[in-house]
């Protein structure tokens, strides 16, 4: 595998916009919601210092799980938001954390005490496994077994897959565009959170449909555009961190020899590409699919659209741009 760096030389950077036909929302219980939250994640002991508090706080992060679950009660709202904020304790204090994060061995021995909490046993000197347990027990309230379990099994594949991440890093490697196409779907958490889509819709997909054809193919989809629109917004704040190298626009920079430039205008097509190919593939499923599957492919729309508003409106992520780069007028 490649290693490699790209530099702002070419100025000024044109970030290219992602159409998305799907609606704009955002739930109407996001202030009190994640109030409620921070003061979760605070009381935790997941997050480092003071600092890291106050880097959740300032950060907005509650508005991502507020415009991708519009429509879900509070209560819902409250664990999802939770689930989104474990994530991002977990990915800043544990998964890039220097000393951690690039070694392999080091992830592979930390996950027994996490895949311990999923079987209901919580570590009690780990305060991510406390959480853990702690967030499996008001899902499980929630939901029914089997879509638990859909959370839990994808919690497991997330957790990993962050060997894989270590590896990458230890070796100071740059992925092919063909093993990070396929790993992206499971290092970003992605699946984890469209476990929850109908759990916290109150209803319920039968097994049959969630294993569908046409329902995985847009749920890879949904993952993919999560994804790939992720790493094209947050790249310039990764290139400080791990040299973005867990990112699509590296990748493809590094390995097609792309100028920045150029590979951020690939990544575009490539959501363009699938965005066609979602709606297409929608139309035929609501020929056929009962009403908690329309239920869920909305939510996937949902989650489309709402990151999409949140990365361009994050400031963690514009800001890392230089001051001069030149941003789309509208999504």
């Amino acid at each position: 595998m490649a290693t490699s760096a790209h530099s702002f030389a070419t100025r000024p950077l044109h970030i290219p916009a992602l159409p998305c036909p799907f609606p704009n929302e955002i739930n109407v219980h996001h202030a009190e919601v994640t109030a409620e939250s921070q003061a979760w994640v605070a009381a935790s002991g997941m997050l480092p210092n003071a600092d890291g508090v106050e880097y959740f706080r300032r950060s907005e992060l509650g508005s991502l799980p507020a415009r991708t679950n519009p429509t879900v009660p509070p209560v819902s709202l409250r664990v999802i938001t939770d689930w989104y904020f474990w994530l991002w304790a977990f990915d800043d204090g544990f998964c890039e954390r220097e000393g951690i994060g690039d070694s392999p061995a080091t992830v592979a021995r930390a996950l027994p005490s996490l895949l311990r909490s999923l079987d209901g046993e919580a570590d009690s000197s780990n305060p991510f496994s406390l959480a853990l347990k702690e967030l499996l027990d008001r899902i499980s309230a929630l939901g029914t077994p089997e879509q638990v379990d859909r959370w839990r099994g994808a919690v497991k594949e997330y957790l990993f897959a962050q060997i894989w991440e270590a590896a990458n890093r230890e070796a100071d490697t740059i992925p092919t565009p063909e093993d990070y196409l396929l790993m992206r779907r499971t290092t970003g958490a992605t699946y984890t959170c469209f476990a929850l889509i109908d759990l916290g819709g109150g209803y319920r997909i039968e097994t049959e449909d969630w294993y569908h054809p046409d329902v995985r193919l847009l749920s890879d989809l949904a993952c993919d555009l999560v994804g790939w629109d992720n790493d094209l917004l947050s790249y310039a704040k990764e290139r400080h961190s791990d040299k973005a190298r867990h990112n699509i626009v590296t990748v493809l920079a590094t390995h097609k020899s792309l100028s920045l430039q150029d590979a951020l205008l690939e990544v575009a097509q490539l959501h363009n590409d699938a965005i066609a190919t979602f709606v297409e593939r929608r139309e035929a499923v609501e020929k056929w699919a009962p009403d908690p599957v329309l239920a869920y492919v909305r939510g996937l729309e949902h989650w489309i659209r709402g990151h999409i508003e949140f990365s361009f409106g994050s400031a963690r992520f514009v800001q890392a741009w230089p001051e001069d780069t030149r941003w789309p007028q509208a999504v």
